[in-house]
């Protein structure tokens, strides 16, 4: 690592980046046909199979007047035919909109009407959820090859096409980040940033072609389709779909010797260990060679503990949609004892920034870390102003994190700035979940923090009620449940007799997480 002007690197990029993200997972079709790519239940497509899938999807895109620039919205859980359709999609150069099929209709029809797509996508063969999305659209079954469970609806009006820019700097895939009710951001994902976080941080984690990587981590997510999708099928390794995460079948697999890298958020560790404790398994003997955690900050007591279960490092890392997403990750080879997110990635550059709007250039000083690099978004899509908020002109993004350099040189997050609850993974922005409380006719206010468990965030919701009004608990939480995603959803809602405020009316965070024993 070198710190020069109170600007900390780890040193130049040493890969040359492809023009689109499907460039080097279609390669492998000449180089290994017949090695395994994907592997959905019991059905495996080799490489060859998914490159012949990828060229029929582009051709029918194209016949069916899909052009470049062009926003295709999926919504989907984890297939082999969200795989298809997004490499189709980089080979077309089409914005490909991916979002959870988990997500409520509310939720899905303001990201359809802020993306404009010429199509919508739903993976209705093989989510329930999904199904229930395409019935709503009225959406048809589309048919390709051997390719189940896909449905798709054409939109009466769609945005016209956007510009494609040359060289691998235009956009390749759009992931919404929740925000205030009816305006999630648009995160504007490149080509390069793609490639740089699929290539680099697949490198350091040794992705190899003789690798089973679990994908039980959303592709819909951008830790899901960036690092573990695209990072295993950049190095030709196989990658075993799977759209929920089950613990017990999980385990089985690895016991199996049938997986040999695992990527999880660290809730699901937590579920793990519980099941392989209840269940007397001994996880020291499998094929496994490579743990990691990321998507939500890892406890220390976790991390040894899983480390002491499977006899391997767990391996952590830092990140944020907005960089692709990854900025730093601890290397195998360097094994971190505490949970430090490791070295920045090489290529990237990073500065903490005091109070006062100083440079911190001092180890173990926190400061609020900006970043800048080939993995930082483009912008924020039809989001000028929220662009030129957290990314300048010079290409720095505020994380809006706290976090300092300890003496190894290893990026370690002390706080986040920003209110954002991480569940299970998932970003979940108060105001979102406090907007829709405050949408019930019975309620005035509503305030909602989050609390630490094991591994995990809860979600904790206070409202106050309306003058002369009376709702009980079960009733919010139906009306909650009803408008966002589970993973959204409060674990409590507490009615208070009024809600703590400061003199100006602002709702006091401080106390209600008091309150909340967080």
């Amino acid at each position: 690592m070198v710190v020069k002007a109170g600007i900390w690197s780890s040193g130049p990029l040493d890969v040359e980046l492809p023009r689109r993200f499907s460039d080097l997972p279609l390669a492998w079709a000449t180089r290994r046909p017949r090695a395994a790519a994907v592997r959905q239940g019991d059905r495996v497509w080799s490489y060859g199979e998914l490159a012949d899938l990828v060229a029929a999807m582009a051709q029918r895109l194209s016949a069916e007047g899909f052009v470049a620039g062009d926003r295709v919205l999926v919504v989907a859980e984890n297939a082999v035919a969200v795989v298809v359709l997004l490499l189709a999609c980089s080979r077309l150069d089409l914005w490909a909109v991916i979002v959870n099929a988990r997500l409520s209709t509310r939720e899905i029809e303001v990201i359809a009407e802020h993306s404009r797509p010429r199509g919508i996508f739903f993976t209705a063969g093989l989510s329930r959820e999904a199904a229930a999305h395409a019935a709503h659209y009225a959406a048809t079954e589309f048919v390709l090859a051997d390719l189940e469970g896909l449905w798709v609806h054409r939109p009466q009006r769609c945005g016209r096409p956007e510009p494609v820019l040359p060289g691998n700097d235009q956009v390749g895939a759009m992931i919404y980040t929740s925000g205030t009710t009816g305006a999630p951001k648009g995160v504007m994902l490149t080509h390069k940033g793609m490639n740089f976080v699929s290539m680099v941080s697949g490198r350091y984690r040794g992705f190899s072609p003789d690798d089973t990587v679990y994908g039980v981590l959303p592709v819909a997510h951008v830790f899901g389709l960036v690092s573990m999708c695209l990072g295993c099928l950049t190095s030709g390794a196989c990658l075993w779909l799977t759209p929920r995460f089950d613990p017990k079948a999980l385990l089985a697999a690895m016991m199996a010797d049938e997986v040999t890298v695992f990527q999880g958020v660290p809730a699901m560790y937590a579920k793990l260990l519980e099941c392989a404790e209840r269940d007397h398994l001994n996880l020291k003997n499998t094929a496994l060679r490579y743990l990691s955690a990321g998507g939500s900050p890892l406890d220390l007591d976790l991390k040894q503990r899983v480390e002491a279960a499977f006899g391997l490092t767990l391996n952590n890392g830092y990140g944020l949609t907005e960089c692709a997403p990854t900025v730093s990750q601890t290397r195998p080879e360097n094994p971190t004892t505490g949970t430090s997110t490791g070295p920045l990635l090489p290529g990237l550059e990073a500065k903490l920034m005091d109070g006062a709007g100083q440079l911190v250039d001092r180890c173990d000083q926190p400061g609020e870390l900006w970043i800048r690099g080939p993995n930082v978004m483009k912008g924020y899509y039809r989001a000028a102003e929220k662009t030129a908020e957290v990314l300048d002109s010079d290409g720095w993004y505020n994380t809006g994190d706290m976090a300092l350099f300890d003496a190894a040189e290893n990026l370690e997050l002390v706080g986040r700035s920003k209110e954002i609850i991480i569940r299970s993974g998932f970003n979940v922005y108060p105001e979102e979940v406090e907007g829709v409380l405050a949408a019930h006719p019975a309620v005035t206010l509503a305030g909602v923090v989050g609390r630490k468990v094991t591994g995990n965030e809860e979600v904790l919701a206070f409202v106050q009620l309306a003058p002369g009004q009376a709702v009980d608990e079960a009733d919010l939480m139906a009306w909650v449940a009803e408008r966002v995603a589970a993973y959204k959803r409060p674990v409590s809602i507490q009615i208070l007799a009024e809600l703590p405020a400061s003199s100006t009316g602002k709702i006091q965070k401080t106390k209600l997480r008091e309150l909340a024993g967080s």
